[in-house]
């Protein structure tokens, strides 16, 4: 069975930092895409960023570009995605989800999801 935990959300003022964590279990990890989405409050989900780790594939939405990073622990299973120079618009569920498929495409179906973390970025 495919297990994702998100965890590291919580409450950060504007120009913050904050680090996501998801925990995967029940897959190959290195050669499986694995990948955060948001969803803001009225708003569409979209993807944030995803990795595969075994061929450094990385794949960011460009409205996150150079402001989050998106990396990977092979050892322990666990992606991560580290969030700097917060906007209240950022405020949102983040996801992380997983494909076997060893490919970063947001036209991919992502099959397995994990439970939301909430982050919050007051201004």
């Amino acid at each position: 069975e495919v297990q994702l935990q998100a965890s590291g959300g919580g409450l950060v003022q504007a120009g913050g930092s904050l680090r996501l964590s998801c925990a995967v279990s029940g897959l190959t990890f290195g050669n499986s895409a694995i990948a955060w989405f948001r969803q803001a409050p009225g708003k569409e989900r979209e993807g944030v960023a995803c990795i595969v780790s075994d061929n450094d594939d990385t794949v960011y939405s460009d409205s996150m570009k150079g402001r989050f990073t998106i990396a990977s622990d092979n050892a322990k299973n666990t992606v991560y995605l580290q969030m700097n120079s917060l906007k209240s618009e950022d405020t949102a569920v983040y996801y992380c989800a997983a494909d076997r498929t060893p490919l970063c495409s947001w036209h991919v179906k992502f099959d397995h999801w994990g439970q939301g973390t909430l982050v919050t970025v007051s201004s």
